[in-house]
C-alpha cells in the first residue's frame, strides 16, 4: 500500500524548510523596514538643516536690513516673511516652514529679550548625524536632541 504521497519522515524535512524560509524572510523584512526607517529620518534632518538654515538666513537679512532705531531683529516670525520698513521691501523667508522632524509649524524660538535671534526644533529625539556640519554649525557636533540645534544669527562684533 504505497501511495504517491511523501513519508512522514519527508514531511517533517519540508516542514523544517518551510520553517527556516520563513524566519529568513523575517529578518530581510525587518532589515528593510529599518533600513527604510533610518534613511526616513536621515532626510528629515537633511530637512531640518535646510528649514533651520532658512530661518537663519532670513533673520541675518532682516538684522542687515534694519536701519536707524528699528529694532534689528523680527520679535515673531511672521515679521520674516515681508519685510516693509525699506524703501525696498524684501521677503527674507518665503513661509513658515513646518518643522520636519515633529511635522508642526511651531518651533522653539531663541530670544534676546523680546528678539528673536533664531530658531530649533522641539523634538527630543537624538539626531542620527553627529559630525560633518558646515563650519556655521560646529555646535551641533556631538548633540544630543534635535532641540540643541540652534539656528542662530548673531553679527560678528
Amino acid at each position: 500500500m504505497t501511495g504517491g504521497g511523501l513519508r512522514p519522515k519527508q514531511l517533517g524535512f519540508t516542514y523544517v524548510i518551510v520553517m527556516l524560509l520563513v524566519a529568513v524572510l523575517s529578518v530581510v523584512t525587518t532589515r528593510a523596514l529599518e533600513y527604510a526607517s533610518t534613511s526616513e529620518r536621515r532626510e528629515k534632518e537633511t530637512d531640518l538643516l535646510w528649514a533651520g538654515m532658512a530661518f537663519r538666513n532670513a533673520i541675518e537679512a532682516y538684522h542687515k536690513s534694519s536701519t536707524g532705531n528699528i529694532n534689528g531683529y523680527p520679535t515673531e516670525l511672521e515679521q520674516l516673511l515681508y519685510v516693509d520698513y525699506l524703501s525696498n521691501p524684501i521677503r527674507p523667508l518665503r513661509k513658515i516652514y513646518r518643522d520636519p522632524i515633529t511635522g508642526a509649524r511651531e518651533w522653539g524660538l531663541v530670544k534676546d529679550g523680546d528678539n528673536i535671534i533664531g530658531v530649533y526644533s522641539l523634538s527630543p529625539q537624538r539626531p542620527i548625524k553627529q559630525a560633518g556640519f558646515d563650519p556655521k554649525l560646529a555646535g551641533f557636533v556631538n548633540a544630543q536632541h534635535y532641540s540643541d540645534w540652534k539656528f542662530v544669527y548673531q553679527p560678528e562684533k
